[in-house]
């Protein structure tokens, strides 16, 4: 089984049919297939939720939320102790976001892939010979 981390820009390309959505989508359905297991941290549903609510307005946001629900994603609503150091060093070596670094910190613990386009944030990662997190890029 396939097993992988959404963050934020992933899920927005989904709900917003940009470049990868099919991406996500196929995921997505693999998942429903219970061919993979797909998370995200709510940390990360919260960036979501506040750049919709910012572009769309509350009842579009209220709307991701319903449908994310509907979909096989195990939303994560605790910052367990190795999530939080985790996240704190990824986030003061790299100086990602914080919404970045604990995207990042649940593909790293859990040995899931992270599913993202934020080669912004993620390609100096990837490259580096200390970290050893697989990223599925969507674009």
């Amino acid at each position: 089984m396939k097993n992988y981390v959404l963050d934020a820009c992933a899920v927005i390309a989904l709900f917003r049919n940009e470049t990868g959505a099919d991406k996500v989508a196929g995921i997505i359905n693999e998942a429903f297939n219970g061919e993979s297991f797909v998370v995200i941290n709510k940390i990360n549903v919260l960036e979501i939720y506040y750049d919709i609510l910012r572009d769309y307005g509350l009842a579009a946001a209220d709307e991701f939320i319903e449908a994310l629900e509907k979909l096989p994603i195990s939303i994560q609503d605790k910052i367990t102790n190795p999530l939080f150091k985790e996240a704190g060093r990824f986030k003061a070596n790299y100086k990602i976001s914080l919404a970045d670094s604990i995207a990042l910190a649940e593909a790293s613990i859990n040995n899931f892939a992270l599913v993202t386009a934020d080669r912004h944030e993620f390609d100096v990662i990837e490259k580096s010979t200390k970290e050893d997190i697989v990223f599925h890029w969507i674009r």
